[in-house]
């Protein structure tokens, strides 16, 4: 079984209550012909529009890109410099390319899953239709692994039955757990002030926003969107 990717063999406290779990009928199908065709078929694609998280197939392996930058070497031409990730064994590469070069991409399984829990550096995670958990780490998500709690909507690429990334939900609602005090005597406000969330982030919100107040952000650059209805 691969590191950081298991079927769980139990249900949470409160969800054994609503259905019966059986491993044997609701797993993951990475072994049916159908699977396989899917994650590996893929076309051809220039490689100027590699994108970070795209999956390729290079001399027979396969790479998740973790960066695509695009260069210009004055007379010699423009090229790609391209790290990559070794799906199977994590590993780095990088690699060039010329922007017109064909690259073959592989197209990978996207799937909604809802968060039960984290615990350490691992989210237990749920499939809804199939009621499948599987646990996966905490670094999948990236920065963004902060905003993780119960019954949050998140979705995970999936290649081979393995995930390769996670993500929340752009926006999502937080309660402020402190914030700075306006000082008295200061003629002008400032447009800003930091305060502290519920999950342990910092962010910037405007100076009427008191201590308990819930409040929208979004979690691609923790910025405040607005209050929560």
């Amino acid at each position: 079984m691969k590191k950081g990717f298991q079927l769980v063999k139990r249900v949470s406290p409160f969800l054994s209550t609503i259905f019966n779990f059986n491993a044997s009928t609701h797993s993951l199908p990475t072994s049916s012909p159908w699977w396989s065709a899917s994650q590996h078929r893929g076309v051809k694609v220039n490689a100027i529009h590699l994108r970070p998280g795209n999956v390729i197939e290079k001399s027979g392996r396969v790479y998740q890109i973790v960066e695509s930058e695009h260069k210009q070497r004055g007379r010699g031409g423009a090229l790609m410099q391209v790290e990559l990730r070794d799906v199977d064994n994590g590993n780095k590469v990088s690699l060039r390319f010329g922007p017109e070069e064909p690259v073959e991409r592989v197209f990978v399984e996207e799937k909604s899953f809802t968060c039960l829990y984290t615990e350490n550096s691992t989210a237990f995670l749920i499939e809804p239709e199939t009621f499948d958990q599987l646990q996966v780490p905490l670094d999948l998500f990236g920065k963004c692994a902060a905003y993780l709690k119960e019954e949050m909507k998140v979705r995970l690429q999936l290649y081979d039955g393995r995930p390769l990334t996670a993500s929340v939900p752009k926006r999502v609602t937080c309660t402020i757990k402190e914030t700075q005090t306006p000082m008295k005597g200061v003629s002008a406000t400032p447009r800003y002030k930091k305060a502290l969330l519920d999950n342990g982030l910092t962010v910037q919100v405007p100076p009427y926003l008191d201590t308990g107040e819930e409040i929208i952000i979004n979690t691609e650059d923790d910025s405040y969107l607005g209050r929560a209805n």
